[in-house]
């Protein structure tokens, strides 16, 4: 079994209940197999939301992927009650994605 995280890594930041990841493969050769994988309704049954929260864009210049997923931080890093609601967290639990083939 391959994951995303054996493919790729991923930066985060969090803008008010929006989260931002950055997602980029390790080789560039793995770029379009990380394409396959990231799938807006993929994405978001991973994370549990509606697949209307997720977007994706593929930077090709940049070698990378830019995963918008909104309402997903609990109203945000200040005002959740969450244990940790950062991106960075939401970045981590991304590279465990399954990647087929």
């Amino acid at each position: 079994m391959t994951t995303l995280g054996d493919l790729a890594h991923a930066r985060a930041g969090d803008k008010g209940d929006t989260s931002i990841l950055v997602v980029a493969p390790y080789e560039p050769d793995d770029y379009a197999r990380v394409d396959d994988a990231l799938r807006a309704e993929r994405v978001a049954a991973h994370f549990g939301v509606d697949p209307g929260n997720v977007t994706i864009h593929p930077v090709p210049r940049l070698g990378a992927f830019t995963v918008v997923v909104r309402d997903r931080l609990d109203g945000g890093v200040t005002r959740s009650r969450a244990a940790d609601p950062h991106g960075k967290t939401l970045s981590g639990h991304l590279l465990d994605l399954v990647v087929e083939g």
